[in-house]
């Protein structure tokens, strides 16, 4: 699937109405310095596409429903890639890979005396939603005293991750890495998703505490709220769903995560009213928005900017992209709608009939086998089998503007620029290079000559 232009994609939250975040000010930090190389890519493990939508956008996205009023996403020094996705937030560069506390040091820098809360999320964590960011948040200042939150889950397996001890009362007594932990430690089952929201006044100094004396050799950023509660402070623990907060090591991993995004999409549609004939066949993009009592059929495909309103008929194995689509329109079956494409109400568009950048009127048809591209159709015209407007002359791309009421013959050839007026009719086979005034009928091919008898023997017999 085509990666989108991310920054024109509006993303949506499938999350209940989220709790108030407003009692103080708020600051997102993404982690997304990772090279990813069991991705075995030369793109950042952050701009694997999920829905077509880079996974960084998806947690940008997220957390910019808290309405923050800081958004900085850490990055190594060769990513000026990344820095474009995330644009216009803040970068701040992670200059060598020493673990995720010393990441959120260099996003410190981009902060300065900022004092407010501080949300650690990880640009590989694409599922993430602002509902549950929102909890955390709230959870977090509804705590008596807490320095530190943090967002816990229950994997299928705990091998990986680190593991989250509580003291009696819930609140977070430590937690420990894997390859740091004993075998009993092992044994426990709730582990770190590695979300974390932070008191930021004094932060700066506690994440200069913090050493690599570990397994790792690395500043882990788990280790803060044991540096907390040495002044008092307290941190508290929320449980979130591990299928929302799975991360993306591995092109397998990705794979998983298009699954479940597309799953949950596809159940959002259905209970906005749309009828999904075949729903594991049907993919979306995030911005795609459908009208009630549209039907939508196997193997159909959305990429970017896609609205379809209601009582639309959507036929198997059709790739729609960019394209508005009116009430009780039919399209396909293998039809393909471009960028510009604008059918209208009633119209149909048939099987292997592509539209690209044109306006198809109200009732209008093109049943099979044409190319509409830079041009008008009108209302109630036909587009005949075969036909084409013929759009680029190898440098420029010029128009069609076919009336209302205009047959279009079988395998006529428009060659824009080029105006057909109300009520012409087009003959079959025409190759149609100057204006057509309304009404009139149009004949421009040879003239068919037989010649008897010529064509005896003309045939190879075997």
């Amino acid at each position: 699937m085509t990666i989108m232009n991310a920054a024109n994609i509006k993303m949506t939250d499938h999350s209940p109405s989220l709790p108030p975040v407003v009692a103080k000010d708020l600051a997102v930090v993404i982690l997304a310095a990772g090279k990813g190389t069991r991705m075995k890519s030369d793109l950042p493990k952050v701009l694997h596409p999920i829905a077509g939508v880079p996974m960084i956008r998806h947690c940008v996205a997220a957390a910019e429903g808290l309405n923050p009023g800081h958004i900085v996403v850490v990055v190594a020094p060769d990513m000026e890639n990344v820095a474009a996705a995330v644009a216009p937030h803040q970068t701040a560069i992670q200059v060598q890979q020493l673990g995720t506390g010393d990441a959120v040091k260099a996003a410190m820098a981009q902060l300065g005396d900022f004092k407010g809360d501080i949300l650690v999320l990880y640009g590989d964590v694409p599922l993430v939603k602002t509902g549950t960011l929102a909890s955390l948040v709230a959870h977090h200042r509804n705590g008596v005293g807490f320095g530190a939150t943090v967002l816990a889950m229950v994997p299928p397996s705990p091998t990986g991750y680190g593991r989250i001890f509580q003291n009696a009362d819930g609140t977070l007594a430590r937690i420990v890495e894997e390859k740091d932990a004993t075998e009993d430690e092992k044994l426990v089952r709730l582990v770190t998703s590695g979300l974390m929201v932070m008191d930021g006044d004094g932060l700066a100094e506690h994440l200069a505490q913090l050493n690599n004396k570990n397994a790792q050799g690395e500043f882990y950023l788990v280790d803060i709220p044991k540096i907390m509660s040495e002044t008092g402070r307290p941190s508290g623990v929320v449980r979130g769903d591990y299928y929302e907060l799975r991360g993306v090591n591995s092109r397998a991993q990705l794979a998983e995560l298009e699954m479940a995004w597309q799953h949950q999409k596809r159940l959002d549609m259905m209970d906005s009213g749309v009828t999904l004939l075949d729903p594991n066949t049907v993919y979306f993009s995030p911005d795609t928005q459908i009208g009630r009592d549209t039907v939508i059929g196997q193997n159909v495909v959305f990429g970017a900017g896609v609205t379809i309103e209601s009582g639309v008929d959507i036929r198997p194995f059709c790739h729609i992209e960019g394209a508005v689509i009116r009430s009780g329109a039919v399209v396909g079956p293998f039809a393909r709608l471009r960028p510009g494409a604008d059918i209208g109400e009633d119209a149909k568009i048939g099987n292997f009939v592509e539209v690209k950048n044109a306006k198809i009127g109200t009732g209008a048809k093109a049943n099979h086998l044409g190319y509409i591209g830079d041009a008008a159709l009108g209302a109630h015209s036909n587009f005949g089998c075969g036909a084409i407007t013929v759009n680029y002359d190898g440098k420029n791309k010029s128009r069609t503007v076919i009336g209302d009421h205009v047959m279009i013959g079988s395998n006529a050839s428009l060659i824009a620029p080029v105006t057909i007026a109300d009520g012409a009719y087009i003959a079959a086979g025409s190759t149609v290079t100057a204006d057509v005034e309304a009404d009139a009928l149009v004949i421009a091919r040879a003239r068919q000559v037989a010649y008897p008898q010529r064509g005896k023997g003309r045939l190879k017999k075997e």
